[in-house]
């Protein structure tokens, strides 16, 4: 029979033995592979941790709020009198430096410049403010990681630009979108595919034709066609939802970008299922366009393929009349270092002929995990400059906007806090954004800074992987960015008329 006093030795005994572990295992555990690691709590961490300091991120949450009536307070004035008056323009909508308490650190919802003129978004604003002279609609491309896919932060930009300055549509969408979006639910044919580089190229594709999507898709595998070869069939359906707003729903016509086919493709574009047009996309190339004229109130698009080779899909953009087109690229996995990886000549194409004049690039959160040194952060910030000198070369006209990545928490001991090198790969984006003439908002020091991420969790505003923002998080985030934004164009205007 066990003797009680045995048990409470043997507890006693095991206790000591995890207490004597806890002195010497390594406060960074110990790596059995590169993704392996076995951790166990420190004798520091179960008796002496310092309790995390909360962040207060009321004034953020009011603030933006504050914004949003105000925009929307603003766009309706505009719609009752159908010109926006010149005095209102006048008034700045932007937000302002916030100080909090003692406890936080001081708040910026300010874009950033490298000097005091704040040129890098001249460009921009100089369409924006005659784009009545544009010869068509100009566009945003808003390239980002998972923060943004299924339109998230894009959308509210979309909604706020299209009903002050004109125009209709979500802009350029893939066949098969990694998510979907508010505005458009896509479903496809089994024979589909996705071929990225936007997260490492594809090896599948022995080519670098991959549009301004930074992917492609196709309806059956890379395979040389022969004579007898078989007749490949296959659909892709958009289904188009008004909760992105009337006006991204409002769309009238379709451009399909395509190329790299061996042979010519049969085609039909149905309406709530009655035939559009039909017609045979081009064989070869790798910049096709083929326009399609819409029923306008039909919510169901459906395009149906036959032929012996699948073109390369770039992707098919959704538009309507003049103003402006602001496009989501959610790129999920990637660090926005693939634009050395797609053929410049193609992608200027791409940017030329969509009129680009801002591009917004929000990457680092992936490369975060993989980040131990503020020597890795820095080099991270040069990848990323090389990246830019990319894009302005290829598009000149364009003005660059960079979006810092959100906080991000990780797990020390029972609490969740900030990663250690966030800040330093913040600093490394910034300072080279800045050394290529780009305009920087900071979103970690919007959402309140260090360890802020476990408020915006609290709040429900952002997941419970301490990484990702729910979509009223992100709504908040395009809120106090459009308000800087707005508050910026004001003051441009301001500028041009003395």
């Amino acid at each position: 029979m066990q003797k009680p006093l045995h048990t409470l030795l043997f507890v006693f005994c095991v206790c000591l033995v995890l207490l004597g572990i806890s002195f010497i295992f390594p406060e960074k555990g110990v790596f059995i592979t590169n993704t392996l690691n076995i951790r166990f709590p420190t004798f520091q961490s179960l008796f002496h941790q310092k309790k995390i300091e909360k962040v207060d991120i009321s004034k953020i949450i009011e603030l933006a709020d504050e914004e949003d009536k105000a925009v929307e307070a603003l766009v309706l004035k505009k719609d009752s009198v159908s010109v926006l008056d010149s005095s209102e323009l006048e008034k700045p909508i932007g937000t302002k430096l916030m100080a909090t308490s003692a406890s936080t650190v001081q708040l910026s919802t300010e874009i950033q410049y490298k000097n005091e003129n704040k040129s890098a978004l001249t460009k921009f604003f100089d369409a924006l403010a005659h784009i009545d002279n544009e010869p068509k609609s100009i566009r945003i491309l808003h390239y980002g990681d998972s923060q943004i896919e299924g339109d998230r932060i894009t959308d509210y930009l979309r909604l706020k630009l299209q009903n002050q300055f004109g125009g209709e549509g979500p802009g350029l969408v893939s066949f098969m979108p990694v998510a979907s979006s508010v505005i458009n639910k896509m479903s496809w044919s089994p024979t589909w595919d996705r071929y990225p580089v936007f997260a490492g190229k594809d090896k599948r594709v022995n080519h670098s034709n991959f549009g301004a999507l930074a992917h492609i898709t196709r309806f059956s595998a890379y395979n040389t066609m022969t004579d007898t070869g078989s007749i490949k069939s296959a659909w892709v359906k958009i289904m188009t939802s008004k909760n992105g707003g009337e006006k991204a729903a409002a769309y009238k016509k379709m451009k399909l970008f395509y190329g790299g086919s061996q042979s010519k493709t049969y085609m039909e574009l149905y309406e709530n299922g009655t035939l559009n047009s039909s017609d045979s996309l081009l064989a070869g190339g790798n910049f096709n366009i083929k326009e399609f004229k819409l029923n306008q109130s039909a919510l169901l698009h459906e395009f149906r393929f036959k032929g012996k080779d699948s073109p390369d899909f770039y992707g098919i953009s959704l538009e309507g009349g003049k103003g402006v087109m602001v496009d989501n690229f959610g790129l999920r996995g990637s660090s926005g270092t693939f634009f050395n990886q797609i053929n410049f000549s193609q992608l200027k194409n791409f940017y030329d002929y969509l009129n680009v004049k801002l591009i917004i690039l929000q990457f680092g959160g992936n490369s975060l995990p993989y980040i131990e040194t503020p020597e890795q952060a820095a080099n991270f910030g040069k990848y990323l400059k090389y990246q830019i000198g990319i894009i302005k070369k290829v598009a000149p006209q364009a003005s660059i906007l960079v979006i810092g990545p959100a906080d991000m928490s990780v797990k020390l001991g029972t609490e969740y806090v900030t990663h250690p090198q966030l800040e330093n790969l913040r600093d490394a984006i910034k300072q080279n954004a800045f050394e290529m003439d780009c305009a920087f908002f900071d979103m970690y020091a919007c959402m309140g800074g260090r360890n802020s991420m476990l408020a915006w969790v609290e709040q429900g505003i952002a997941a419970r992987d301490y990484i990702h923002f729910s979509p009223a998080g992100a709504r908040k985030i395009a809120v106090l960015l459009y308000a800087s934004l707005s508050k910026d164009y004001n003051n441009y205007l301001k500028k041009e008329k003395q």
